[in-house]
């Protein structure tokens, strides 16, 4: 477990731009902006379409300036997962109000309780809620192994991604974007920028340096990284820019 004596850089300080946690947590900005700071969409044909905000957003003073803080990275990661498990995220709005209420904290997705607990609860909201379209949908997000209710595989690997702290809050990310990289988000090193796990270089840092002429033995020589995760982090970043 890990020990933090502060939570003001993990959930009131802005460490990242929308752009910077769409790459973090892989899902399009569009996507991730939305999110943060909800939407509204109109229809000829039909009422307003709405959803609130999901990620914790700090309203920045200047457009490109960070505006979400680690706490609203880790929810992101897990909205990440329930996106790639095939639900719709309107779909799965209502279990995510469920969670928030019956997890019982602030930042209910960025908790060790939605990894202990959350499968559970969403079981139960199915349970209750018989018939309904999305409690059958939800149910896509939930299975029984061993006797006990789960998450998915697809989400339960995004969430062992995440370790906690002893206040039970997110400490620290292993980045899923990668094969081979072993790359993690930590606010106390970095201010929160994917660093590598082993050295704690700054993948940015790396990256330019190689764009910038250094060879990749160089590189990992210096830094201490294997090669491997190099070319995996190069191949992360070269699809990104295509």
């Amino acid at each position: 477990m890990i020990v933090i004596a502060t939570d003001k850089l993990r959930f009131d300080t802005p460490l990242y731009t929308v752009a910077d946690v769409s790459r973090i947590v892989g899902v399009p900005s569009s996507t991730l902006r939305s999110w943060a700071r909800g939407y509204i969409r109109h229809f000829d044909d039909r009422a307003d379409a709405t959803g609130s905000p999901l990620v914790t957003y700090l309203e920045p003073a200047e457009e490109r300036e960070p505006s979400i803080p680690f706490v609203g990275l880790a929810e992101a990661l897990v909205l990440a997962a329930l996106r790639r498990s095939g639900v719709s995220m309107q779909r799965v709005r209502p279990a995510l109000a469920v969670l928030q209420r019956d997890i019982g904290i602030d930042h209910a997705l960025a908790s060790r309780k939605l990894y202990t607990d959350g499968a559970e609860i969403l079981f139960d909201y199915v349970d209750s809620h018989r018939g309904a379209d999305d409690a059958l949908l939800v149910l896509q997000l939930v299975v029984v192994h061993n006797g006990q209710r789960v998450f998915v595989d697809v989400i339960d690997s995004y969430l062992k991604r995440i370790e906690y702290a002893d206040d039970g809050y997110a400490a620290l990310i292993r980045v899923p974007t990668y094969e081979h990289a072993q790359v993690v988000a930590d606010p106390f090193r970095s201010f929160g920028s994917p660093i590598f796990e082993r050295g704690g270089a700054r993948v940015d840092d790396v990256l330019h340096r190689f764009w910038a002429g250094d060879s990749l033995e160089e590189l990992a020589a210096e830094y201490r990284v294997p090669a491997e995760q190099l070319e995996d982090v190069l191949r992360v970043a070269s699809r990104r820019a295509a």
